[in-house]
């Protein structure tokens, strides 16, 4: 065996002794930075624009591994196609378009405010797609990661603020596809390694975005320098952030990996209040506090008592939560 070929089983080995909601977990908080470097885009670039152009870069980047995925999905049979699709065109590409035209159109925080209805979608969708059962301990983590993302994006938590119907529906439409996405994301998972799942997601991503451009009326090409930040956005908060994120989902239940994903609006209100030259308060902070603690927690928890999962993900069951 080659020294790269070592090294790369010695990477997956440490990898696989992180829990694997830690693993989902660390890559949302990546994402978490997305939002204070897309909504500056919007003054010169629309919201279409910009995902075509991030679909573009990350199917450059994962062009070696399409024709190996596309035979693997083939394999899988016509309900993998279908989630493959639903996860490219609807949580890449229709939720990615939604977010940011609901950051183009409101104040930053109320779409980050939004995301917390995804841990709640994804629950009733892994139920009904994965035969997953949240047990009654699992309300004890879900119901304080909720609370603590309501400290931390609620300045004043009893008296919360939304502003603008138009950029709340659009936000709850990403949240709703997202959350889909997790629990499709998880389905494809018991069939397709985990590069083939980013391969496709980018994929029908494109295929789809590629379609919304003519009827968004959006142009194609962004300019050369908001090019330059869709590429960064592609890369980090795209490539690097979604391979790290099925790595952990693939051995991670979808009404888990959700609590999870809360990670990622909480960073993104703490950077966009610093980024903008606000501070934290004290309540914000405690909520920081309280998410942090929970991601930390469900690990040391058997996850067959947080959750239920269906016979054929039964080693699931049996791992740390």
């Amino acid at each position: 065996m080659s020294l790269p070929a070592v090294g790369r089983l010695t990477a997956m080995r440490r990898l696989n002794t992180i829990p694997g909601v830690v693993i989902v977990a660390a890559a949302a908080a990546l994402w978490g930075t997305d939002p204070i470097l897309r909504k500056p885009l919007g003054t010169t670039t629309s919201a279409t624009t910009i995902v075509f152009g991030e679909h573009v870069v990350l199917v450059l980047f994962t062009l070696p591994l399409l024709l190996p995925a596309l035979r693997a999905l083939l394999r899988a049979g016509p309900r993998y196609w279908l989630a493959a699709v639903l996860v490219g065109a609807g949580a890449s590409a229709v939720a990615t378009i939604l977010f940011t035209e609901a950051l183009f159109h409101g104040d930053f925080v109320t779409p980050v405010v939004i995301q917390k209805i995804q841990p709640l979608v994804a629950v009733a969708g892994a139920a009904l797609v994965l035969g997953e059962r949240p047990r009654s301990r699992f309300a004890w983590f879900l119901l304080p990661a909720l609370a603590g993302f309501w400290l931390v994006n609620q300045p004043h938590p009893l008296e919360p603020s939304a502003k603008g119907l138009v950029p709340i529906l659009e936000a709850t439409g990403a949240a709703g596809l997202w959350a889909m996405g997790t629990v499709l994301g998880r389905y494809l998972s018991r069939e397709l390694e985990f590069q083939h799942i980013v391969t496709l997601r980018f994929f029908f991503g494109l295929v789809a975005s590629a379609i919304a451009l003519p009827v968004m009326g959006a142009k194609a090409w962004a300019g050369t320098h908001d090019s330059l930040w869709i590429v960064y956005l592609a890369l980090v908060t795209g490539l690097v952030a979604l391979f790290v994120y099925y790595v952990g989902l693939r051995r991670t239940p979808a009404v888990l990996a959700s609590v999870g994903e809360l990670t990622y609006p909480a960073i993104a209100v703490v950077a966009g209040i610093y980024a903008y030259g606000s501070h934290l308060r004290w309540t914000q902070w405690l909520g920081v506090a309280v998410i942090l603690t929970v991601v930390t927690l469900l690990p040391v928890q058997p996850r067959r008592k947080v959750v239920e999962v269906a016979p054929r993900d039964a080693v699931l069951e049996a791992a740390p939560a």
